[in-house]
């Protein structure tokens, strides 16, 4: 065990030294944007009592990697499957460069390989939440807000 700070965490994934899987990379990216504990502290205060949303991404495969989208995400379905029992599986021919390409409204986690994810977002959080930094792991610098 070690303690990390989100960005040494996100480092440490970036260098290979840790993995941990898209959901987390996600919450990282969010913690983020708070320098230190207090201010995540104060901020959990303040939003406490506005509500939370159930979340279900949906795996979106294409030939050179993966899409796990978000509700909000122009591609997220409509129906999505809460409870793993409809085994809804969505795939394209279009690789995922020309899918972010093509998209406009995002809310979205792009798996190239396990130790190469990338979160984009740009719809308002609900609930007065406040949104991952849209950071990217792969060879290029992780630390970039895109």
């Amino acid at each position: 065990f070690q303690w990390s700070s989100p960005p040494e965490a996100i480092e440490r994934f970036k260098s290979q030294e840790i993995w941990f899987p898209p959901p987390q990379f996600y919450e990282f990216c969010r913690l983020c944007n708070f320098p230190s504990l207090g201010e995540l502290q104060k901020f959990s205060s303040a939003r406490a009592l506005e509500g939370c949303e159930r979340w279900m991404p949906v795996m979106l495969s294409a030939p050179d990697g993966f899409i796990q989208l978000l509700p909000g995400d122009e591609l997220y379905p409509e129906d999505p499957d809460y409870t793993g029992e409809k085994k809804i599986t969505m795939s394209t021919d279009e690789k995922v460069e020309d899918l972010m390409k093509e998209g406009g409204i995002f809310h979205r986690i792009v798996i190239k390989n396990i130790n190469n994810l990338a979160v984009y977002v740009n719809i308002p959080a609900k609930y007065k939440h406040i949104n991952p930094l849209m950071i990217k792991c792969d060879n290029s610098d992780c630390n970039s807000r895109l």
